[in-house]
């Protein structure tokens, strides 16, 4: 066998080790360098963007994303930009054109939101559209959970804005017992000042507002608190209109848009100047009808009672009834009931023997509107029945 030289041993001997050195120096050139930043949350695209025309404005909606594209839940509402653009000769949307017109603040979008999806209204002015009828609008959004990053582009809409009739400038509510009976003028040009060539009718829309933001709304729509949005409640060929679906103490807010036919599609003017009504129930029930008295011996010989009746009111709100006694006739006179009388029937106990009696009864709402006296029933002089 072979005889290695010393130097030669050595090396052989070293190798393992400098081997090592080189292992320890790569495993230590794979330690981590400075931290990655988490990437920003980017939500998920809005798919259902829906635009129409309302009065000199073109009203969008769309439902806000709660996701982000990796899947994970945004943790607070996005801010919203939209965007508007012109359409191309073929009807295309031209993407060079689209400019962010409004940015809704994360913080303030449950301002917009009506039945879980954002309204939001873009306003054109009357002259524009005078000047360019027919125009076609197209519309994106898009959001942003964090600056570096926003969402990708909704879907687009694409719409043609056309001339509406001026604002209605007041609607005029009267209270009565059945209804709110509503009325306003007719209007008679455009929002641009153009003769109106004809209307086709009016749309009625009332919501409920909280009491306490009601002279809020009269002067601006925008800072009322509502208990219920505006809704359509219906439509009228003319000027008025009859709501009898409405209950006492409760705060409505109602406005009338004028409606037009343009190319066969119907548009609608916008809000009229909103009238604000909290009717109150002041009107009270019938008189009860068909008193009769009957005069009945009572335990003792010395006194006798009356036996009262009569036919029951049919009011919804009745709370009871009241009644009256006098020893005078043509006067109303005591009190016999100062808890209301939830049937109708009495029996006066506290008659005295050979006095005459008239007897008289009310009917009371739970409003506490008291009705006129039912026609009085005479006992004459009050003798017991033999």
């Amino acid at each position: 066998m072979p005889q290695l030289s010393p130097t030669a041993s050595r090396a052989r001997i070293l190798a393992p080790s400098a081997l090592s050195g080189a292992l320890l120096f790569l495993i230590g050139c794979g330690a981590p360098g400075e931290p990655v930043p988490p990437s920003p949350p980017v939500p998920v695209a809005v798919t259902d963007l829906t635009a129409r025309q309302v009065g000199d404005a073109v009203q969008l909606i769309f439902a806000l994303p709660g996701k982000t594209i990796t899947g994970d839940k945004l943790s607070e509402p996005p801010a919203v930009e939209i965007l508007r653009g012109a359409v191309k000769d073929d009807g295309t949307a031209d993407n060079k054109s689209f400019r962010i017109v409004y940015t809704i603040p994360g913080a303030t979008t449950d301002n917009y939101l009506a039945e879980g999806r954002v309204h939001f209204t873009d306003s054109v002015s009357p002259e524009e559209i005078r000047a360019h009828p027919g125009e076609f609008l197209a519309y994106r959004v898009r959001t942003r959970a964090s600056r570096k990053r926003s969402s990708a582009d909704s879907n687009t809409v694409t719409l043609r804005v056309y001339a509406v009739p001026e604002r209605i400038p007041s609607v005029e509510a009267r209270v009565t017992e059945t209804a709110i009976e509503l009325t306003w003028p007719a209007p008679a040009r455009t929002s641009a000042g153009d003769p109106l060539a004809g209307v086709s009718g009016y749309r009625i829309y009332r919501g409920e507002l909280d009491p306490s933001s009601a002279d809020a709304a009269l002067k601006d729509l925008a800072q009322a608190k509502w208990i219920s949005p505006l809704v359509s409640l219906t439509t009228s060929p003319t000027t008025s209109y009859r709501d009898s679906f409405f209950d006492f103490g409760k705060t409505y807010v109602y406005a009338v848009r004028t409606i037009v036919l343009v190319q066969g599609n119907e548009l609608e003017s916008g809000d009229s100047v909103p009238a604000v009504v909290t009717p109150r129930d002041i009107f009270p029930p019938a008189a009860p009808q068909g008193l009769v008295a009957a005069v009945l011996p009572s335990a003792t010989q010395a006194s006798v009672e009356v036996d009262l009746s009569w036919s029951i009111n049919l009011e919804t709100d009745l709370a009871g009834y009241r009644v009256y006694r006098s020893e005078e006739p043509g006067t109303r006179g005591q009190l016999l009931t100062p808890d209301l009388l939830l049937t109708p029937s009495y029996r006066d106990t506290s008659v005295l023997v050979g006095h005459p009696y008239w007897y008289s009864v009310t009917a009371v709402d739970r409003a506490g509107n008291e009705s006129q006296p039912s026609a009085r029933a005479d006992t004459g002089v009050a003798q017991p029945s033999p």
